[in-house]
């Protein structure tokens, strides 16, 4: 048997058959008891409360969010991440992280506000139902997002560079 860390710096004993711990088997259990109970009642929602004809169309949405978040997304996010590292000692963690989180927020309000802005484009017959200029706000949003993280990066790092005095 081999000594494996925790994150509370314990010791547990592992097996090298890849066998779980009770705890971890449970939580793990209880965690995918609850997913797909959640995925049910997403499910019973939406054939309930949606028209039939919609259903492909919303299909069609969740495949695009998911190619679009594995496959935009998350390795944009990564390769900065990767990117930030290279940069050395001079960026800490800390400022890795508040960029991805930027770019994870910004990107996530991009699903969400892009779709507005081509049925924008594309026209409504009622001008009420996408009243405001989405093409501005969505700049101003990144344009905010990009502050936020440079602000937040520039305490970080004045803080850090403080410490090591």
């Amino acid at each position: 048997m081999s000594t494996a860390r925790t994150a509370g710096n314990r010791s547990v004993e592992a097996s090298g058959s890849g066998e779980l711990g009770p705890a971890l088997r449970v939580t793990r259990i209880v965690l995918i008891t609850l997913g797909l109970a959640g995925l049910a009642w997403g499910a019973y929602v939406l054939f309930d409360s949606v028209k039939p004809a919609r259903i492909p169309g919303i299909a069609l949405w969740m495949g695009a969010a998911i190619v679009l978040h594995d496959g935009v997304i998350s390795p944009l996010v990564f390769f900065c991440g990767i990117l930030l590292r290279r940069a050395g000692h001079r960026i800490s963690g800390t400022v890795i992280l508040v960029v991805q989180g930027a770019i994870v927020v910004g990107s996530v309000m991009s699903l969400i506000v892009v779709p507005l802005l081509i049925a924008q484009s594309r026209g409504t017959g009622n001008p009420t139902v996408l009243p405001l200029d989405y093409g501005v706000n969505f700049a101003v949003f990144w344009a905010a997002v990009a502050v936020v993280t440079a602000a937040v990066s520039f305490g970080l790092y004045a803080r850090g560079r403080r410490r090591l005095r």
